[in-house]
């Protein structure tokens, strides 16, 4: 039988919260999984308001860990509500800025994100929160989260600032970590400039990755034997960029070597990646094939265990670099087996996030007043920057807001047909443009008061107040028609456009006893007309009452 929960002395807590963190830096699973263990019950029984946003993140973590998603997704929405509590502290942007982490682990990039704002706006506070360890390792899992967003220079800032706070305490192997971090931030930085023919930013770099290496073994501070290995390899991997191949390949081989007897298994991947990049190089170099077959082998061993470490974005990163090497090789076939498992599992949605964090981090270091820092980002980050519609995040705000049962109200829940096709047969700026015009076609046709905004990807969502569902079905078959009979001639596209549109309602007065409960059931009753219209033919209008057939179905729908 499992004990009961057991009250804990608060330093004891306090100190499992901090194994349980350096487990995850670890990327110790087994670590992790044993600690929370430990102190579960003691979590559950803690009185104290910080505490059930931590057990909801922790416990959303294991999730991920168990490969339970639905449950790390009910964990992480817990967790959000208990952070929206909260007072503006440091252990609070911490607490965001680790859950920023979990939910790039996730793959879910656009919460990650809106969740690593707001931590960074309570990092950088007005007046400026008082040096503490919540606020250094709030600044070190912002860095480790905008690394998962390939925001590689963000990451280079917090890592510094970070490091700032670290030198204000006494803890010296705080300070050796985020030296460390800081290493390992400049480098990949400086590999990602090389990349892009850099050559003189990323040198300079790679000096400042190799110094703070020099000034972390200065510290009389012993780490754990892991971090001394990572260390060694990134700076080893700090001298390859600074095109110092001749001299970086003893000492990679030599940490390569210590790492694959000891080091755990994302670590393994990770000097394996670095020691790959490095022959890569010399193969080029001296136009030795035998060092470029070495690199192909070391990449397969690190996109292994990165996919087994749950590390996605380096995985990602292993098999663009295999489709690459494998080219430089003269084997087409093998490379466009990498490359098409690049493209497989690298989604659209990243690369939205990236081009969104930059907007507003620029626009955020333009402003004086925290305040006026806070307003600004928010407002952008309820809006779609591409169709300039509210994004999912002001719907689900919106939604969340409204009183079912008072007043008629119906949803509608808008796909554009077969949008794949479009990103596969054109370019996704073909695709973006598709959207925007879709975008301008909803807001158009749609009744005054009627609200649009973009779901996710190419899924679109239309409140309408007050509408019944016949009325939402007239004005939606509008809408339709609207985008089937607008002239796309101008778009070089493999078919036409149109849309699949599922309606719900929810009723008032006597009805409303039978109504679905909450705008989720609402939106769930909407999702799925929308699939019976996809699978009925696409280019229609479902509602509970029946469907308006397209006046020209798909033929290559499903039956």
């Amino acid at each position: 039988m499992r004990p009961g929960p057991a009250r804990v002395p608060h330093r004891d807590l306090e100190a499992a919260l901090w194994r349980l963190l350096s487990a995850t830096d670890h990327e110790d699973a087994a670590a992790f999984l044993a600690g929370l263990d430990e102190v579960e019950s003691a979590l559950a029984a803690a009185i104290e308001p910080r505490w059930p946003a931590w057990r909801n993140i922790l416990t959303a973590r294991r999730a991920l860990l168990e490969s339970a998603p639905e449950a790390a997704s009910e964990a992480v929405a817990a967790a959000r509500e208990a952070l929206d509590k909260r007072p503006p502290t440091p252990d609070t942007a911490l607490a965001m800025a680790y859950l920023a982490h979990v939910e790039v682990t996730a793959d879910r990039f656009d919460s990650a994100m809106l969740l690593a704002i707001d931590a960074s706006l309570l990092t950088e506070g007005s007046p400026a929160p008082a040096p503490s360890r919540a606020l250094h390792q709030a600044h070190f899992w912002l860095s480790r989260t905008l690394t998962g967003l390939d925001l590689e220079e963000l990451a280079v800032a917090h890592a510094l600032r970070g490091h700032g706070v670290a030198l204000q305490l006494d803890d010296l192997g705080d300070q050796w970590r985020l030296l460390l971090l800081t290493a390992q931030q400049h480098t990949e930085l400086a590999h990602t400039l090389r990349r892009r023919g850099e050559i003189n930013r990323a040198r300079e770099l790679a000096r400042i990755a190799i110094d703070c290496a020099t000034t972390a073994r200065a510290l009389a501070c012993e780490p754990e034997d892991a971090d001394a290995d990572l260390l060694d390899v990134v700076q080893s991997w700090a001298l390859t960029c600074r095109d110092h191949l001749d001299g970086a390949l003893g000492p990679m081989r030599s940490v390569h070597r210590r790492v694959q007897q000891h080091g755990g298994v994302w670590l393994r991947g990770y000097a394996d990646l670095a020691f790959a990049r490095l022959l890569a190089l010399l193969a080029a170099r001296d136009s030795k094939p035998a060092f470029g077959e070495q690199a192909i082998d070391l990449l397969v061993d690190a996109s292994g265990a990165f996919a087994a470490a749950g590390d996605r974005r380096r995985y990602r990163h292993c098999l663009l670099e295999l489709g690459q090497a494998t080219a430089a090789l003269g084997r087409p076939g093998e490379a466009l087996h990498w490359l098409e498992a690049y493209r497989a599992d690298t989604g659209r949605a990243q690369a939205r996030s990236r081009e969104l964090w930059a907007e507003m981090f620029v626009r955020r270091s333009r402003l004086r007043e925290a305040e006026r820092q806070a307003a600004m980002l928010r407002r952008h980050a309820l809006a779609d920057p591409l169709t300039g519609l509210g994004n999912r995040r002001s719907a689900e705000r919106r939604l969340g807001a409204l009183h079912l049962s008072e007043t008629p109200l119906s949803l509608a829940v808008i796909d554009v047909d077969r949008f794949k096709e479009v990103n596969d047969a054109t370019s996704h700026s073909l695709g973006d443009a598709v959207l925007k015009r879709v975008a301008d076609l909803l807001r158009e046709h749609s009744r005054t008061g009627d609200e649009v905004y973009r779901w996710a990807g190419d899924e679109f969502l239309v409140l309408l107040p007050t509408a019944t569902e016949a009325l939402a079905v007239v004005v939606m078959e509008r809408l339709r028609a609207a985008v089937a009979d607008t002239d796309w001639s101008d778009l070089p596209l493999p078919g036409p456009v149109t849309v699949s549109i599922g309606v719900a309602t929810a009723p008032s007065g006597e009805g409303a006893a039978t109504s679905p409960v909450g705008w989720r059931a609402l939106f769930d009753a909407a999702d799925l007309h929308l699939f019976s219209a996809k699978r009925s033919g696409r280019n229609r209008v479902q509602a509970p009452g029946g469907m308006l057939p397209s006046a020209d179905p798909d033929p290559h729908a499903s039956a």
